[in-house]
């Protein structure tokens, strides 16, 4: 694996030499674990102008679950009264990593200024004045939109556990029970069967609440005849999918519930449909919001029809009607088309999917869970 680390600081290498800058500061977690492997809680990625550290606040730990930065990066850290050795600079790491800068002789550094506060900021220029600081933009999260099959895998085995979890909870008796007990259910069933941790706050909606997205669970308890969404996710190896089902509770569906489902099902088959290399954003989520929008929806719809996942639960790309840019092969998305009718609920169907060219099947679905509308 540390060749794949290295590759990928090669390339951002690349990308920030080309503007002219000599060297480059990583600081926003999910970015610094992309190309460090696993890192203490605030450290910061230097690609220097003679090596590359990763510094440190305290020794990485060895928890299986967290993994160890990658062995060819070298480690410089911090005690955690915030001084390193050498450095006589405090505190912050990000800010040392500015100092070790000057010390390889670089005259700029790239910062993620999307992720630095004013106040860091200033700090980085305060104690590096004579560097020119300039800023990486999202180079790192450009690199991260196409997945490596060893990603892949993480993911994959990610929806497997959301899947079991999701599946378990099903066999078990609902009615009486609360959003919210249900939802930490959810969530330990998915640390049981091999999870980091959810991937995100476990959202279970029952009658009126359902179908909302991002819906926070509350003491509402789940009544016969109701709409039950849930949506969850498991974190593994770092790596978070997303599933999301509706159900109804305890008898037949009534005719609109069916009418409803049958309508965001057609909706999110359409969307799946359209994951192909080469597909713009913005076409992906016309294709699941024409269906909706056709049948008077348009009022009711989410923001957007899709996201990219990953290291972080919302990334790059996004399937919303604006978005500009097209797929690539290896790109793992959700398609998640919803409608909510306030004071009577609605429905979310969710799934994570990769896209793969019509040669090696067409997309491939990570979270297998049945979209049947069962009765439960």
């Amino acid at each position: 694996m540390s060749e794949v680390y290295a590759t990928r600081r090669s390339r951002l290498r690349d990308h920030f030499t080309a503007a002219g800058t000599a060297a480059a500061l990583v600081t926003r977690p999910a970015n610094v674990r992309y190309l460090a492997a696993a890192a203490p809680q605030g450290s910061a990625l230097l690609l220097g102008k003679r090596e590359d550290l990763l510094v440190c606040i305290g020794q990485p730990d060895d928890r299986p679950a967290e993994g160890r930065p990658d062995e060819n990066l070298r480690l410089h850290i911090l005690s955690p009264n915030g001084v390193g050795a050498g450095s006589g600079i405090g505190g912050d790491a990000a800010v040392v990593a500015a100092g070790l800068a000057v010390a390889q002789e670089a005259d700029s550094l790239a910062v993620e200024e999307h992720h630095l506060t004013v106040t860091r900021h200033r700090a980085i220029a305060s104690a590096a004045p004579t560097l020119r600081l300039g800023d990486l933009g999202g180079a790192v999260e450009q690199l991260r939109v196409v997945k490596d099959e060893e990603e892949i895998s993480c993911l994959r085995i990610g929806a497997e556990i959301a899947d079991q979890a999701l599946g378990e909870l099903l066999e078990s008796i609902l009615v009486g029970r609360t959003e919210r007990h249900l939802a930490l259910e959810l969530e330990r069933r998915l640390v049981d069967h091999g999870a980091d941790g959810p991937a995100f706050p476990t959202s279970v909606a029952t009658g009126p609440n359902s179908g909302r997205r991002g819906h926070r669970p509350t003491d509402r308890r789940v009544e016969e005849g109701d709409f039950l969404s849930v949506c969850l996710g498991a974190t593994y190896r770092g790596y978070r999918c997303e599933i999301g089902r509706t159900f109804v509770i305890g008898t037949s569906p009534a005719e609109w519930q069916i009418e409803l489902y049958d309508l965001v099902f057609a909706a999110q088959r359409a969307g799946r449909e359209s994951l192909a290399p080469g597909a713009a954003y913005r076409d992906v989520d016309r294709a699941a919001r024409h269906v909706l929008d056709s049948a008077g929806y348009a009022e009711a719809l989410p923001p957007l029809t899709g996201h990219g996942v990953g290291l972080e639960i919302d990334e790059d790309p996004q399937l919303a009607p604006a978005a500009m840019g097209k797929l690539d092969a290896c790109v793992p998305v959700t398609v998640e088309p919803g409608v909510h009718l306030p004071g009577r609920g609605g429905v979310r169907i969710d799934d994570t999917l990769v896209v793969r060219p019509e040669a090696d099947g067409g997309p491939e679905l990570l979270t297998i869970t049945t979209k049947e509308l069962l009765a439960l």
